[in-house]
């Protein structure tokens, strides 16, 4: 099996991976408020998602 594609960043990720945008695009405003101040943190499928995961449920 592949390792996941990593990308440069959030923008980069959400650009190209089709399943990370869809996701993303079900996130509250705050909580991608949050994810973009630190896009660089975020460079693939499964990041985003422990990211969001971690901030929805208050671990920041």
């Amino acid at each position: 099996m592949s390792k996941p594609k990593k990308y440069k960043n959030l923008t980069s990720l959400i650009e190209n991976d089709t399943k990370a945008q869809e996701y993303y695009d079900t996130l509250p405003p705050y909580i991608k408020e949050q994810i973009s101040q630190r896009d660089h943190n975020v460079n693939s499928y499964a990041s985003l998602r422990d990211y969001a995961e971690n901030l929805l449920r208050g671990d920041d």
